[in-house]
């Protein structure tokens, strides 16, 4: 069960009622149920998951997607349940919002966890990204689903685990419309993020995986730079969605971080 906002965001929100608020955002096509492995070892936390626009839960988006609209979205739901500020927590394109987020509601936010998430692609790989997105647009969200699979998951997971399948099921309950807006978002979104040097001046971590294609290493240092002391995280061997391989290996580095942090 969960329950909606009046925008009709889909949401859950569990935890200690005065402990401190972490905001959990999924990617691209996967819904709020991403971080169900996650959220034990979150326990001390008040924390808020919720479906963007389009994906599980949620209503189709309102009009046309960017990340001044996801972050928006961020923004009114924390005004709903009167959370005035909360450490931000984002995966993949969620990294993307939640930078967006601490530009546009930066005194809602006490800091930002980004994970896997892109930034300078460069010409080649910039192109890929947006053939892709084109190839949704005209074929579906199913279209780069199989090739997805192979650049998100390791070999041995991608046959032997759960994830593939459960990704499967948060595909197929997207609204086309907005995934296909969505897709075109995670493609163009890093134009309006990269080169804000110094813009960004909450506690931040930066992490990813040594084997994620979409969201290299060299990226996650890239970020960090432009963000004044962030730290800069990689985990060895895993891809993309690593955080369902391995969800410890996220959880503990993040909750690291966030014990940090003056409450």
């Amino acid at each position: 069960m969960s329950d909606h906002a009046p925008d009709g965001t889909a949401y859950d929100l569990t935890g200690p009622l005065d402990a401190p608020c972490v905001v959990l955002i999924h990617g691209l096509g996967l819904s709020r149920r991403l971080w169900d492995p996650h959220l034990a070892a979150f326990a001390a936390y008040r924390v808020l998951r919720y479906d963007l626009y389009g994906h599980g839960d949620s209503v189709h988006a309102p009009r046309t997607t960017d990340l001044r609209l996801f972050a928006d979205q961020i923004a009114g739901l924390m005004d709903h349940l009167g959370i005035k500020s909360a450490h931000i927590v984002g995966f993949s394109i969620g990294g993307m919002i939640n930078r967006r987020f601490a530009l546009d509601h930066g005194k809602k936010a006490l800091s930002l966890a980004i994970l896997n998430s892109p930034h300078d692609r460069g010409p080649e790989a910039q192109t890929q990204v947006e053939a892709r997105a084109q190839s949704v647009r005209d074929q579906g969200a199913f279209s780069t689903f199989d090739a997805a699979l192979k650049r998100w998951f390791t070999p041995d997971y991608l046959t032997t685990g759960e994830g593939p399948t459960q990704v499967r099921r948060w595909r197929e309950q997207v609204d086309a419309e907005s995934y296909a807006q969505t897709a075109w978002v995670l493609a163009h979104g890093v134009r309006e993020l990269t080169g804000r040097d110094g813009q960004i001046t909450l506690p931040t971590l930066v992490m990813t995986c040594e084997n994620d294609s979409g969201s290299t290493p060299d990226m996650t240092h890239a970020i960090a730079a432009e963000i004044p002391n962030a730290a800069a995280i990689v985990i060895p061997r895993l891809q993309h969605l690593g955080l369902m391989e391995d969800p410890a290996a996220f959880t503990k580095p993040v909750l690291n971080f966030l014990q940090r942090i003056p409450r």
